[in-house]
């Protein structure tokens, strides 16, 4: 929010101006941002998304290492039986469904691509466990294209950022890319992430720390 000349309360409105300059800001804040899960290929990238679902990456990075030593690839984890995977994901939560849903994405994947995860959104979304969110975290980060994801963080920032006025996340993604270039949806989807966790928290954000508070249009600012 901005106050006018006799101080009364007036809401900020989005610009491509004002975007450019959120994103500069959070760019210099932030200049280490990247991502936090841990993975080496699209297969590992592909699976550790699917179970980052409502979990912590760190408690995502802790399980993976078993499960990628016990199934490097689609194929051996197509093989696996889910109870094993069970065992090795049960603390990243939801663990039956998790494992229900890598093993069968790995079995599409190994039926119908020959293997090799497919890189377009419409045939990953068709993938177990994978929606709009999990494919676009996994065209932006594995295949370089151009995509942002929006998380729970993003969401929230998003909102109180004024790019948009929404809890849907496709009508957020739809503003965000409105305003902010293609080339830069993948580093500001990690940029918003890292602020979110770091400084514009959901409750009690740092808002006395916070780089762009300036631009906030947040009726939960403290300052």
């Amino acid at each position: 929010m901005e106050r006018g000349p006799g101080g009364e309360v007036t809401l900020i409105k989005m610009t491509k101006n004002l975007s450019d300059k959120i994103i500069r800001t959070l760019i210099k804040h932030y200049p280490d941002a990247k991502p936090d899960l841990k993975y080496g290929n699209l297969y590992q990238l592909a699976v550790a998304v699917v179970l980052s679902a409502q979990t912590t990456d760190k408690q995502v990075n802790a399980v993976t290492g078993e499960l990628f030593r016990a199934y490097p690839d689609f194929a051996s984890l197509a093989q696996a039986r889910r109870a094993d995977v069970r065992r090795i994901i049960r603390s990243t939560g939801f663990y039956r469904n998790k494992a229900k849903n890598i093993v069968d994405m790995a079995r599409e994947v190994v039926e119908n691509f020959s293997g090799k995860l497919p890189g377009t959104r419409e045939e990953l979304v068709a993938l177990p466990g994978i929606g709009r969110k999990s494919a676009n975290v996994i065209l932006s980060m594995g295949f370089g294209i151009p995509a942002l994801a929006v998380d729970t963080h993003i969401l929230r920032i998003a909102n109180r950022l004024a790019y948009a006025d929404s809890r849907d996340p496709l009508v957020v993604e739809r503003e965000l890319t409105k305003f902010i270039p293609e080339r830069l949806w993948t580093h500001a989807h990690l940029l918003f992430i890292r602020h979110g966790r770091a400084t514009c928290r959901a409750r009690l954000p740092l808002c006395d720390g916070c780089p762009v508070t300036g631009f906030c249009a947040s009726p939960d600012k403290t300052s």
